[in-house]
C-alpha cells in the first residue's frame, strides 16, 4: 500500500511540475492552415445557394491544396504558395485571374509573402504579366536581395526567375469590366477601350449575384504553420476597382497586410488598405501576442474590432497563434474564410453568423 501511494504521489507531482505552456504544447496540432478570400458586405440573403456553394468549393479546394502539403511534412511557405495559387486562378476572387481593373483599364496585381522562421519577406506591386503574383513575391524574397519590387521591373524579374508570363488579357473577366464601367460612370469618368486580345463581350466569369467590389474587399490570403513549427503568411490582390495614380494598398506591405514570426503569429489581412497601412495591422496583432501575452483571438479583435473600427476602417484578418490555432476577426458582414488543423475536419465559412 505504501509503495502504491508513493508511486501515485510521484505521478501527481510530475503532472504538477508541468507548466501550462508545456501542457499546451503537448495539445497543439501538428500543423494548421487558414485562408481568406475577402471581407465586406457579404450577407446570406444576397447570395443564391448555387453561388454560395461555388465560393465554398473554391475555398475548400485552396484549403486542401495547402493542407496536403502540410500533412505530407512540407514547409509552411510551400503550403501558403500552393493555396494562394488556387485562389489566384479562381475568377471569383480579386487576385490573379479575376482581379479588378484600374481606371485606365489595366489589371495591376500585388502580393507578399513572409517566412516566420527567418522573417525574410518578399513583395511585388503592379504586376501585369506574371500569372501568379504570390510566386513572384516568393522569388523576390529568395532570389533578389530585396523585399519589394514594382511595376515593369517586377514582371521582368519574375520572368527572369522562370515564372509563367501571360498576356495582360489573361486576367480579363467580364464581370470585373462591368464593375469598372459602373464605377467610372458613377464618378463621371470616361470608360477606356476594352483591352486588346479580349472579345467585345463575354459571359461574366462570376455569378450575377456575386458581391461587387463596392461591397467586398476581394484580397486573398493564407497563413500556415508546418510540422517543424515554422510559420508563414501570404497575401495577394488586384487592388481597388477604378484605382488611379498607381495606388498601392496594404497587401504588398510587410507589417500591414502580411506578417509572420515563428512561435508567435502568422497574419494575412483584407480590407480598406489605407487604414491597414496606417495601423500596421498585421505587425500590431503579432506585437500584442508577443509583448503582451494576448491570445491570437484577443489580439486580432483588439486591432480589428477596436482600433481599426475607431479609425473608420473595415476589413478582417486570419491569424495563427502560438498554439497553432487559426482565428478570424472581421468588422464587416462577412468574410470568405476557411481553416483546418491536423486531425480535424475543414471549416468553411462566409457569413458573420
Amino acid at each position: 500500500m505504501k509503495l502504491q501511494f508513493a508511486f501515485s504521489f510521484c505521478v501527481l507531482a510530475l503532472a504538477a511540475c508541468q507548466t501550462p505552456s508545456a501542457l499546451q504544447t503537448a495539445q497543439r496540432p501538428a500543423w494548421s492552415i487558414g485562408i481568406h478570400g475577402g471581407a465586406g458586405v457579404i450577407e446570406r440573403a444576397s447570395l443564391s445557394s448555387e453561388t454560395e456553394e461555388r465560393y465554398r468549393m473554391a475555398l475548400s479546394a485552396a484549403l486542401s491544396a495547402g493542407a496536403d502539403v502540410l500533412e505530407k511534412g512540407g514547409a509552411a511557405l510551400d503550403a501558403v504558395e500552393a493555396a494562394a495559387k488556387i485562389l489566384e486562378d479562381e475568377p471569383l476572387f480579386n487576385a490573379g485571374r479575376g482581379a479588378v481593373f484600374t481606371a485606365n483599364g489595366r489589371n495591376e496585381l500585388d502580393a507578399s509573402i513572409m517566412d516566420g522562421r527567418t522573417r525574410a519577406a518578399g513583395a511585388v506591386a503592379g504586376l501585369t504579366r506574371t500569372r501568379h503574383p504570390i510566386s513572384a513575391a516568393r522569388k523576390v524574397m529568395e532570389q533578389s536581395g530585396h523585399v519589394l519590387l514594382s511595376g515593369a521591373g517586377a514582371d521582368e524579374f519574375a520572368a527572369e526567375a522562370g515564372l509563367e508570363q501571360v498576356a495582360p488579357s489573361y486576367f480579363f473577366t467580364e464581370h470585373r469590366w462591368r464593375q469598372l464601367e459602373k464605377r467610372l460612370q458613377e464618378r463621371g469618368l470616361p470608360t477606356p477601350a476594352r483591352p486588346s486580345g479580349v472579345p467585345q463581350e463575354t459571359a461574366p466569369a462570376a455569378p450575377a449575384d456575386a458581391p461587387n467590389e463596392q461591397d467586398k474587399r476581394g484580397t486573398i490570403g493564407v497563413v500556415a504553420v508546418d510540422q517543424r513549427g515554422h510559420f508563414a503568411a501570404g497575401t495577394s490582390t488586384g487592388g481597388m476597382t477604378a484605382k488611379r495614380f498607381g495606388r498601392v494598398g496594404d497587401s504588398p506591405i510587410i507589417g500591414a497586410g502580411t506578417y509572420a514570426m515563428d512561435d508567435v503569429c502568422a497574419v494575412s489581412a483584407t480590407g480598406a488598405g489605407e487604414y491597414f497601412i496606417r495601423l500596421s495591422v498585421a505587425r500590431s496583432i503579432c506585437a500584442l501576442i508577443e509583448l503582451q501575452g494576448r491570445t491570437a483571438q484577443q489580439a486580432a479583435d483588439q486591432v480589428i474590432q477596436t482600433d481599426l473600427a475607431a479609425m473608420g476602417g473595415d476589413g478582417g484578418v486570419i491569424v495563427i497563434g502560438p498554439q497553432r490555432e487559426v482565428v478570424f476577426s472581421f468588422n464587416t458582414a462577412g468574410m470568405y474564410r476557411a481553416r483546418r488543423s491536423a486531425g480535424t475536419p475543414e471549416e468553411v465559412s462566409i457569413f458573420k453568423d
